[in-house]
């Protein structure tokens, strides 16, 4: 398997598991019980499931009044995009 093969399946399982979290803390809010902390939230997010993570969140409008997912996870993400850009070019040059 190359490793590009291997971070794309990395990716998938990532922002799988952020979605999955997301409906689950908003099902647990609905019920008033225990909560997914937000430090959770945002380490999936920042192991790269904030594609995700934040898709789901728009999806089931959960967290879109917090400034700090709204704007948070998107920074994230374009920080790993450029990371991941950057690490492309470093890759490539050798």
């Amino acid at each position: 398997m190359n490793w590009y093969v291997f971070i794309l399946v990395y990716l998938l399982i990532l922002n799988i598991i952020g979605a999955v979290i997301t409906i689950h803390d908003k099902k647990m809010a609905r019920k008033g019980r225990w909560r997914t902390p937000e430090a959770t939230l945002f380490a999936v997010c920042a192991l790269g499931g904030s594609v995700g993570m934040y898709l789901t969140m728009k999806l089931i409008r959960h967290k879109t009044k917090k400034k700090k997912f709204m704007v948070g996870i998107p920074v994230v993400f374009f920080l790993q995009l450029i990371g991941a850009i950057l690490l492309g070019f470093l890759i490539s040059s050798r």
